[in-house]
């Protein structure tokens, strides 16, 4: 099966209440504001693929990774202070991973090239801070803390220019992870 065709399989069903309970909203596909389906959102069931959600409409504020599986009450599980606004589909992605990570704005500073997941980037590569990147390749995490720890953000290919710009001024990233197929 294509790429495209795994795509069209991606499922979320969004739930008003925790434990799967009240109105709900099935969505395949990228949505910046739930509003017009449900006037909250406490509990979701991924059917099939990967989803991004986020505590403000138009993919703004924090970003949580959902795979397969039910979460009856993502509010505590993730420690979401608010409940879901917007979501976005990961498209699902089988071809090499290539990101270029920049320790200023602008893609100033040092840079160093990921092919594959980073723990640490300052055991690794020595760099104390990550302000820019390029993702050439593939779909990626990038996380606030070594290990995949704290907030998240989702970098699909594209230039990123400036972390503060984007709204996450003060936030440091630290480790970067490559959203692969056993993810789904």
């Amino acid at each position: 099966m294509t790429s495209t065709g795994m795509n069209m399989m991606s499922r979320i069903i969004f739930y008003e209440d925790r434990n799967f309970q009240g109105r709900s909203y099935e969505c395949m596909s990228d949505c910046p504001d739930m509003s017009s389906y449900l006037s909250r959102c406490h509990s979701c069931r991924v059917e099939r693929g990967c989803f991004m959600v986020y505590d403000r409409t138009n993919y703004m504020g924090n970003q949580y990774f959902l795979r397969r599986g039910e979460y009856a009450d993502y509010m505590s599980m993730m420690g979401m202070s608010d409940c879901i606004r917007s979501c976005r589909m990961i498209p699902m992605y089988r071809g090499s991973y290539r990101m270029r990570i920049y320790e200023r704005e602008n893609f100033g500073g040092m840079m160093h090239e990921l092919m594959d997941d980073c723990d640490n980037i300052m055991d690794r590569y020595r760099m104390s801070n990550c302000m820019s990147c390029n993702v050439m390749e593939g779909h990626w995490l990038m996380y606030e803390q070594p290990h995949y720890r704290g907030r998240m953000m989702y970098m699909r290919p594209g230039e990123y220019r400036s972390f503060m710009n984007m709204g996450w001024s003060g936030m440091r990233f630290m480790s970067m992870r490559r959203i692969t197929d056993s993810c789904y």
